[in-house]
């Protein structure tokens, strides 16, 4: 490991694996050819086909290749933080998160470390320009690029893929943040990790690439993922709403007490827009994204149907007790009612 220094200084690569054997010999020969001195951590948690095992077996033959054990699949947020937390008692100075499916190019690992030079840490986007997305089905690329329209506009992000988890970290920005109090376990870890990166001031940068859909395996979306996404979400961000800032807001900034500032307006092109039923006392602040929606056609717009924003929003306030305190334009106005989108029973 002591030849692991570059331009940057000593790099690793924390890559979270479960059920990934098909996957893993592959992706580390790739990442052996484009960076050649940079080192691996594989945090496999306990997957059942073996993917341990062959960690361990390519640790024998490549120094470079270290193995992390863990006894059970706890989420790829907490993966994730164990990783880093052992980078960084370590001593590296470059740590880097990227998925053992493929579909994070080590081949675009080089710029990515690059750009690090002038930025605290880096986003391998798929939705800047020059960005792409390869072999995904409609629906999903949908289903990605309207998680992103709505952090945007609930969290005041100008961020294009907060939910990418191809990423570049100094050790510095990583020990800036509080790893020990992370508490999102799923893909929601990437926007948390996107907010307290902003909170704490520092500069965030996206670099395009080519996102390949997997090849081999499965992947490990599911509707518990999504669902921890968007409520975590909509707790940050009205959260924030509710004391006159963004989510995004560095902590230095915040508002003082019994401050009332003009709520900002999210907008879309060129006019103010109030996002879906909420009225203008709580319009969010985001910048532009009406590209994100032409990138899908037709189908992307209803991203921002409004029976979807104005049921689905309040709501998660609502079970957040959120709802009621004054910062949120409820029912009442002439609007409909939030609760329609309530499971029954719920």
């Amino acid at each position: 490991m002591e030849d692991s220094a570059g331009p940057t200084g000593r790099v690793i690569i924390v890559m979270p694996t479960y059920n990934e054997r098909q996957n893993l010999e592959i992706i580390a020969g790739r990442i052996r050819e484009s960076v050649p001195d940079a080192d691996l951590l594989v945090v496999d948690d306990n997957s059942p086909d073996g993917t341990g095992d062959l960690a361990d077996k390519l640790a024998e033959t490549d120094r470079h290749v270290q193995v992390m054990h863990r006894t059970e699949k706890a989420g790829l947020g907490r993966a994730y933080v164990a990783g880093f937390s052992w980078a960084l008692e370590h001593g590296y100075d470059v740590i880097v998160e990227m998925d053992a499916d493929g579909s994070h190019r080590p081949e675009d690992l080089p710029r990515l470390l690059s750009a690090l030079e002038s930025a605290d840490a880096v986003i391998g986007s798929r939705y800047v320009p020059g960005g792409t997305v390869v072999n995904w089905p409609k629906s999903r690329e949908i289903l990605s690029r309207g998680a992103n329209v709505y952090n945007r506009v609930l969290l005041g992000i100008s961020i294009k893929d907060a939910t990418g988890g191809f990423r570049v970290y100094r050790a510095s920005t990583l020990r800036r943040l509080d790893l020990n109090n992370i508490e999102s376990a799923g893909y929601c870890f990437q926007i948390d990790m996107t907010l307290r990166v902003l909170q704490a001031g520092m500069k965030l940068v996206e670099v395009p690439i080519t996102f390949v859909e997997r090849e081999r395996g499965a992947s490990k979306m599911s509707s518990a993922v999504i669902r921890e996404a968007f409520f975590r979400v909509a707790q940050w961000g009205i959260t924030a709403r509710l004391h006159g800032r963004s989510a995004a807001s560095p902590r230095k900034q915040l508002s003082l007490p019994g401050m009332n500032p003009e709520p900002p307006k999210a907008y879309l092109g060129a006019s103010p827009l109030t996002v879906g039923g909420f009225g203008d006392d709580a319009a969010f602040h985001g910048a532009p994204f009406l590209d994100d929606l032409e990138a899908l056609g037709e189908d992307g717009f209803q991203v921002l149907d409004g029976a979807a924003f104005h049921q689905h929003v309040p709501v998660a306030a609502r079970r957040l007790g959120l709802l009621g305190r004054g910062g949120l334009a409820g029912a009442g106005r002439g609007h409909r009612p939030a609760d329609t989108a309530l499971p029954q029973g719920g």
